[in-house]
């Protein structure tokens, strides 16, 4: 199925990051996961997940906050069927890390949420960390890469540099949760945009009704 990197930065958006990883690993699909230090105060201050320890007890820690019980180094494989996918996290001051280098197969990456420092960063290539290093060889192996901004209101700087973004081909996702499917319940906002992601993954799913068209 391949690999997906996950970068989670410190903007709003953790409960976002939570569902994309959960359905990501319930589907099969391997993670490569980093946090940015804002990210992991964020996560801390939005679902009270604390992150701490080496890269393998972070990873354990992480499988356990979404409520899987085995060990994120293994796959639960059921009749031959791979039915869990792994978990692998790398510091994010980690630039040794696998996913710092193109020779390393990934299918895409997605920045979820994305700080707009983190944008920026990406905007003027200055893999000055894990993340933006990573993004950085998403774009030049030419690979998808889809970025979550979560910020209001956006200045002009924010905006110049989505811009440069898009015109790399970066998917530039907001976090802007549509209403025509009448959502009921915070988790249905959360599904809309992590059902919009997987859409641009090729990945099939039902998180929301799709829009049946309208009269005029």
């Amino acid at each position: 199925m391949g690999d997906y990197i996950i970068a989670i930065t410190g903007a709003s958006g953790s409960a976002y990051a939570r569902r994309l990883l959960e359905l990501l690993i319930k589907k099969g699909h391997d993670v490569l996961l980093t946090i940015s230090n804002a990210g992991q105060i964020v996560l801390q201050e939005e679902l009270g997940w604390k992150v701490a320890g080496n890269p393998v007890q972070i990873a354990e820690q992480l499988m356990r906050y979404l409520g899987f019980a085995e060990l994120p180094t293994l796959s639960h494989v059921h009749n031959g069927k791979k039915i869990t996918g792994k978990l692998t996290y790398y510091d994010p001051q980690n630039i040794g890390a696998p996913i710092a280098s193109g020779s390393v197969p990934t299918k895409a990456m997605i920045i979820i949420p994305c700080s707009m420092g983190t944008i920026s960063g990406i905007a003027c290539g200055a893999s000055s960390n894990l993340i933006e290093r990573a993004a950085d060889v998403v774009l030049k192996e030419r690979r998808p890469l889809i970025v979550v901004p979560r910020e209001t209101p956006l200045n002009a700087i924010h905006l110049r540099n989505l811009l440069t973004l898009a015109e790399l081909g970066v998917h530039v996702v907001p976090a802007m949760p549509a209403f025509y499917h009448r959502p009921e319940k915070i988790q249905d906002l959360i599904d809309f945009m992590v059902g919009r992601i997987l859409n641009l993954l090729e990945i099939e799913h039902n998180l929301f009704q799709r829009w049946p068209g309208g009269s005029n």
